[in-house]
C-alpha cells in the first residue's frame, strides 16, 4: 500500500544521484566559487550537506534503537571533522556520507515508515518518518540549488522534490519569516503557484503563517511553485526570479516580501 514517506525518500535518492553527478564534473577551482548561500563556497555547502547527513544518520539510527538523539558534543565533533578537510576532501567525502543516509531511509520497511518516530531534540515533539525525510529533502534540495545557481542563475529546485516540500514549509514558515520590515501592516496573500498547481494563502501580521487560500485576499502572488519555495528560504533575489513572477495589490512590492524571508 505504501506510506507518506515513500515520495520524499524516492526524491532524496533522485536528488543524491543528481548532485553527486553534478559535483563529479566540477573542476577543483569550481569548489572555491561562492555559492548562492551567503558566505559559503561550493565546497562549504558540500561540507554542510555531508556533516548534516552524518548527524541525520546517527539520529535515525538512534530512533530505530529507541535511544535519544545525539547530543551537541556529537554534532560538534562531526562539524569539526568536516571543517578540518580541504575543499577537495569535502567534495570527495560528501557522496559517501549522503549515500549512507539515503540508503538507511530506503532500508526502512513499511511498518517503520508508518510508525517510527524521530526525536530531533529541538522540536516540541518527535517527527514521523515522512516528516523527517521531507525535512532532510528540503535542506538537501535548497543547498543543491545553492551550488547549481553559482554557475547558472536560472537554476531551479529539483522537480522531483518540489511537491514534497510544501508540507514541511507549513511547519517551518513561522521560523523562516519576519514581518518586522512591514511595520504594522497586516496582509493576506493568495499564492497562485504553478508546476505543480497549488493555491495556498500567506498571512502576514504578528508573524507569518501558511494558510488556506483567502476568499478576499489583499494581494495576489503569481509564481512557479519552486520559486515560491525559494522565496520562503531567502533564495529569490531579483537575479534568481523567474520571468512572469508577479505580486499585485495590497500596496506590497516583491522587494518588501523578499525582506520578510531573509533566509539561512
Amino acid at each position: 500500500m505504501g506510506s507518506r514517506a515513500d515520495g520524499p525518500i524516492e526524491a532524496l535518492r533522485a536528488g543524491h544521484e543528481q548532485l553527486t553527478s553534478y559535483v563529479a564534473r566540477l573542476a577543483p577551482q569550481d569548489l572555491e566559487r561562492m555559492s548562492a548561500a551567503d558566505e559559503w563556497t561550493v565546497a562549504q555547502v558540500l561540507s554542510h550537506l555531508g556533516s548534516s547527513a552524518e548527524i541525520g544518520l546517527a539520529t535515525l539510527d538512534a530512533a530505530r534503537a529507541g535511544s535519544g538523539a545525539p547530543g551537541a558534543e556529537f554534532n560538534e565533533k562531526v562539524w569539526a571533522g568536516w571543517d578540518a578537510m580541504s575543499a577537495p576532501e569535502q567534495a570527495e567525502s560528501f557522496p559517501g556520507a549522503n549515500e549512507a543516509l539515503v540508503a538507511r531511509f530506503e532500508e526502512l520497511d513499511e511498518t517503520a515508515r508508518a510508525e517510527l518516530t524521530v526525536d530531533l531534540g529541538f522540536l516540541p515533539q518527535p517527527l514521523d518518518i515522512a516528516a523527517f525525510a521531507a525535512l532532510r529533502l528540503g535542506e538537501f534540495t535548497y543547498h543543491t540549488w545553492d551550488i547549481e545557481a553559482a554557475f547558472d542563475p536560472a537554476a531551479v529546485l529539483a522537480p522531483t522534490a518540489v511537491a514534497h516540500l510544501f508540507e514541511p514549509l507549513g511547519m517551518l514558515i513561522g521560523f523562516l519569516g519576519d514581518t518586522t520590515p512591514l511595520g504594522d501592516r497586516r496582509l493576506r496573500l493568495a499564492v497562485r503557484a504553478e508546476r505543480p498547481d497549488l493555491s495556498p494563502g500567506l498571512e502576514l501580521g504578528d508573524g507569518v503563517a501558511l494558510t488556506e487560500a483567502p476568499a478576499d485576499p489583499d494581494a495576489v502572488l503569481e509564481i512557479p511553485a519552486e520559486a515560491a519555495l525559494r522565496l520562503a528560504v531567502g533564495r529569490l533575489a531579483e537575479r534568481y526570479t523567474p520571468a512572469g513572477t508577479r505580486l499585485t495589490g495590497g500596496g506590497l512590492t516583491l522587494d518588501e516580501l523578499r525582506l520578510v524571508f531573509p533566509g539561512f
